[in-house]
């Protein structure tokens, strides 16, 4: 029983392993970032379909290694490919550990991209400190709707209705 105790921690530390070096790929062309803001320097620029490996996420932005540099990319700007079962039957934990190692079931790449960002904590918000040029520029990228209209002429765009997904009685 011992033993075997010690197997499963050793296989969950494997996943772990395995799993810190995720990888990933561009979705757009992007710019590998020397810190986690859109600011910094640029270290590369990266085609869109490049393979990076996924070093460490944080917020909005994740470190990656890419063309034997590492530095920071917008998530938004990534593609984490997702390995997915291919039977339907229920997997025990253990056969879905032996399957994240790529032992034991089949599995098939699925086109799947998720993320999640975090808001900001409240020690975040109390070591914040006021940026009024970031403000302004902010302010300054602000249309009211008869320039939003004339841009939407000028550039031929189309009206389109899109279902409210939420609403009751909308297809899922």
């Amino acid at each position: 029983m011992r033993y075997r105790a010690l197997a499963i921690l050793l296989l969950a530390a494997l996943a772990a392993v395995a799993r810190a070096d995720e990888q990933a790929f561009t979705n757009r062309a992007t710019e590998l970032k020397e810190r986690a803001a859109p600011d910094s320097a640029t270290l590369a620029s990266l085609p869109e379909n490049s393979s990076v490996k996924v070093l460490a996420r944080g917020g909005g932005w994740t470190r990656v290694e890419a063309g034997g540099k590492s530095g920071w990319v917008n998530v938004f700007h990534l593609r984490f490919p997702a390995t997915v079962e291919a039977s339907s039957s229920s997997s025990s934990g253990l056969a879905s550990l032996g399957s994240a190692l790529g032992f034991g079931a089949k599995t098939e790449q699925a086109r799947l991209a998720t993320t999640g960002i975090r808001g900001l904590s409240t020690e975040d918000v109390k070591n914040a400190s006021p940026d009024p040029e970031a403000l302004a520029r902010m302010q300054s990228y602000r249309a009211d709707r008869p320039a939003a209209e004339r841009f939407a002429r000028e550039a031929k765009l189309a009206e389109a209705h899109v279902e409210d997904p939420t609403a009751k009685g909308s297809a899922k």
